[in-house]
């Protein structure tokens, strides 16, 4: 259990710093915004209860804002995106359900799966997150446009994590 708690804390620090550090820092034109940081509430456990996914992504989201500046529009979108998690994890359930310490990665619930998990939850993120930033319709379109791109190189960021950071399968 604390090794499960110590790997969860290293990966929360180190895609904060990953996200505040590099990419806050890279210009990618005025269109375009990963926000590797998510892929953290992404992989927290699936059988995780909602009072305690929420505020690891407020304190999450909370932590994005400080170095920022940006008061609350991280931690909202965050709260949003996790709190439609469970939903989305019972409509997109395998057949035989998950296993109770299932952590939701390409390795262990296959690509199409992750996929369709991710590319919702990513999408809804920037969706509320870029609106709120904004916080008018009167550029609808460009805002649309933002966030479908910054989506696309967010998901695509996540993908290679995933691939990085799993270890190959023994040919026993």
């Amino acid at each position: 259990m604390i090794l499960v708690i110590l790997r969860h804390l290293l990966r929360f620090l180190l895609l904060i710093s990953l996200q505040i550090l590099i990419l806050n820092n890279i210009q990618l034109g005025t269109f375009i915004n990963p926000f590797l940081y998510i892929l953290f509430l992404l992989s927290l456990p699936v059988n995780l209860p909602k009072l305690l996914l929420l505020p690891i992504a407020l304190l999450t989201g909370l932590t994005i804002d400080m170095f920022q500046n940006t008061p609350g529009m991280h931690a909202s979108a965050c709260l949003f995106m996790i709190y439609l998690r469970p939903y989305w994890l019972k409509i997109i359930a395998p057949r035989d359900g998950y296993d109770l310490e299932t952590e939701p990665s390409i390795k262990k619930l296959g690509f199409a799966w992750y996929m369709a998990y991710a590319s919702l939850l990513v999408f809804v993120h920037h969706l509320f997150l870029f609106y709120i930033e904004v916080f008018r319709f009167s550029e609808f379109f460009d805002t649309l446009t933002r966030i479908a791109l910054s989506s696309i190189l967010t998901l695509l960021l996540i993908i290679i994590a995933q691939y990085l950071t799993s270890k190959p399968k023994s040919s026993n």
